[in-house]
């Protein structure tokens, strides 16, 4: 390339490009035409220089780039006037120079209050006709015969509209995205096996940051055509994105586990939704969890707005069937191995025939709540786990006997246990891979600072699916003496910190909650518990530990006898004691006078099972009212708030990762060629 020499130095500098010298002709303010009249027919031949043209808006200043509005508005009207141009590249070009626009507008104004946006990129007067032509020419691009790269490129440029402002609800562009739908361009995506391995990660990504646009305030037409889909391709399609997404994050896991065993399990130790331990890779993991909250939010989206998406749950699928997830699901700053002497470990779950449920047991490890992201990505994991546990098909799949699937759950390391990496699971109900689940967030979660939030919704998960077994008289062929030990071990840590607890948080809100599930069993236990024996293991539970119990009777009677925030709630925990109480008093002297007569003084389990079963006959039990109906679960007003945060979030991370700039053009005429 000719050069030039700076002046007063010896050094050399090269020519500036054509396309560039444009650029700084056209943000000068200047009028390109007057002196090249076919200035927008070579702007749109010439490879576009996206950095340079970023670098131009950012040069300006607020005042500035006001009074560049005439020649932004005529920018974003030559791009979308060239999308219907017979020339491929232009269109690919077009496409690319709104991109860096639109993106380094949003940049330049962000956090900028009072700021309008669709002024400077198209002008009040032009903006509705403006944008329905452009999203016209997206819909047709996404949904015709088109190379997948144009369609790549249609979907980052969507992206970019939709994740320009930090908060959704406040992007004031997605307005005409609302009026001008590609609700079914997006879905045309997911039917199709290629176009779904293409594009479907950003397709569902889209639906769900759409779903989220203004959705407790007006109408949003996304949130109705989400809720009322009822093609099976199109929602088996989605559900499959998901599942990719979720099994690319258990085989790195998987990964990682195996290169840093050496290490211990404690400092290979991460997850899917709850962060991790501190170590040296940690920003890297935590990334790579905040990388898949989107794909939760999707999946919550989808279980909490669509019932027939629930049938997609228990799908089955085998690793050929699942689309490869894209590398924006991979931790910042990554790249998947390219050698292809590089195998990833796979987990024993995938060896088999799988499900999108499976996946997401396999992918929930909760093992560290101490930071705010971690906190929130495991609410939401209990929040999409309640949606599924509330609903009657859901239940039905997870507790069928003939559905049996093995999921390798984590565990955390603690004093009193030590884990080894288990490759081998039970093939079991879902219903009892989720109580598994359940028991090990409430056994290893019991801490000073206690996550009283999230195991409020823990509970409230395990009583759901109890009530339904309750209502359908499913006798689940479960280990129920792991569910009650680890709730009375809980029962038991609240007792034994009620001074500090007390203070900070309502601990009789959350002993009520466990106290009525023993109120379940106990009251209607013998319709549902696998065997005989099963209910009389209950009895012998809550007599074993029956200190736990009086200890926690004696302090809800203290806050109840004094004025305090607290006093309703300790009133409530006296009552719902009643029965558990009344089985303890009754049983604890019949045991007593039968090792008296048999001169023992230490019985065995057997021994006092026996009693417990002569003596059933003189038991006598309140009947409890409402002990099998729970709040169904609602968005709004509670968790509006969080959800905002999680999208704003997911906002973020997309935001950075969208990448508009790199293509391969040799590729994309090589597409274009092969089409026509």
């Amino acid at each position: 390339m000719s050069t030039r020499k700076r002046s007063g130095s010896g050094s050399k500098w090269p020519l500036k490009e054509k396309v560039v010298q444009m650029y700084e002709c056209f943000f000068k303010g200047e009028d390109p035409t007057k002196t090249n009249p076919n200035f927008w027919d070579e702007l749109f031949l010439l490879k576009p220089k996206v950095s340079q043209l970023e670098a131009e808006i950012q040069k300006l200043n607020l005042e500035q780039l006001l009074q560049l509005k005439d020649n932004i508005h005529t920018l974003f009207h030559q791009c979308v006037e060239t999308l219907s141009h017979g020339h491929h590249i232009r269109v690919v070009y077009a496409l690319q120079t709104l991109c860096a626009l639109i993106d380094a507008i949003y940049k330049k104004t962000c956090g900028v209050s009072g700021f309008d946006i669709i002024n400077t990129l198209m002008g009040f007067d032009q903006a509705e006709l403006r944008m329905q032509g452009l999203m016209d020419h997206l819909n047709n691009f996404l949904s015709g015969e088109f190379p997948s790269s144009l369609k790549t490129l249609c979907l980052k440029l969507l992206l970019v509209l939709v994740t320009g402002t930090e908060n959704v609800s406040q992007n004031t562009l997605l307005e005409y995205v609302m009026i001008n739908s590609v609700f079914e361009s997006l879905i045309q995506l997911l039917f199709n096996p290629q176009s779904r391995a293409a594009h479907g990660h950003d397709a569902v990504l889209l639906l769900t940051l759409l779903v989220n646009y203004r959705k407790y305030e007006a109408a949003n037409p996304y949130i109705v055509k989400l809720s009322i889909l009822d093609d099976e391709l199109a929602l088996n399609g989605y559900g499959q994105v998901i599942t990719a997404s979720l099994s690319e994050f258990c085989h790195q896991f998987a990964a990682q586990h195996q290169e840093n065993h050496s290490a211990g399990w404690l400092s290979s130790l991460t997850n899917m939704v709850g962060s991790m331990f501190v170590s040296e890779e940690g920003g890297a993991r935590t990334q790579q969890i905040r990388a898949n909250n989107a794909v939760l939010v999707a999946l919550y989206e989808g279980v909490h707005l669509n019932r027939n998406f629930i049938t997609t749950l228990a799908h089955t699928q085998t690793d050929g069937s699942l689309p490869p997830s894209p590398s924006n699901t991979l931790a910042a700053h990554t790249t998947p191995p390219s050698d292809s002497s590089v195998q990833l470990p796979a987990f024993d779950v995938m060896a088999e025939p799988s499900n999108l449920l499976v996946t997401f047991f396999h992918s929930i490890v909760m093992q560290d709540t101490k930071c705010e992201s971690s906190m929130n990505s495991v609410k939401l994991c209990f929040l999409i786990l309640t949606c599924i546990s509330e609903d009657q098909y859901a239940n039905s799949l997870m507790h069928d006997a003939n559905l049996t699937f093995k999921v390798l759950l984590h565990r955390l390391p603690m004093r009193h246990r030590k884990v080894t990496p288990d490759r081998t699971s039970p093939s079991q109900p879902l219903a009892a891979t989720l109580l598994d689940l359940l028991v090990e967030f409430i056994m290893s979660h019991m801490m000073k600072k206690l996550p009283m939030e999230l195991y409020l919704l823990c509970v409230g998960v395990a009583h759901r699916l109890i009530c339904y077994q309750k209502r359908c008289r499913v006798r689940l062929t479960y280990q129920w003496k792991e569910v009650w030990s680890s709730l009375i071990s809980l029962l038991k840590f609240l007792v034994n910190n009620e001074n500090h607890l007390a203070r900070k948080m309502n601990i009789f809100h959350l002993a009520v909650q466990v106290v009525n599930i023993f109120n379940l069993f106990i009251t209607y236990g013998d319709t549902f518990l696998p065997s005989p024996g099963s209910y009389d293991e209950l009895y012998y539970e809550l007599i074993r530990m029956q200190h736990v119990f009086e200890d926690l009777y004696s302090m809800a009677l203290r806050y109840s006898s004094t004025d305090g925030d607290l006093k309703e709630n300790a009133l409530k925990l006296t009552s719902c004691l009643s029965n558990v109480r009344a089985i303890i008093n009754h049983f604890s002297p019949k045991i007593e006078a039968w090792l008296t007569n048999q001169s023992l003084s230490t019985p065995s389990e057997d021994q006092i099972l026996e009693v417990v079963r002569k003596n059933y006959d003189s038991l006598t039990l309140k009947l409890q009212d409402s002990l099998d109906t729970y709040e169904r679960y609602t968005e709004k007003p509670r968790h509006a708030q969080f959800f905002t945060a999680m999208v704003r979030s997911v906002v973020n991370d997309t935001r950075q990762s969208i990448d508009f700039a790199s293509m391969d053009l040799q590729s994309i005429l090589h597409e274009f060629s092969s089409i026509s």
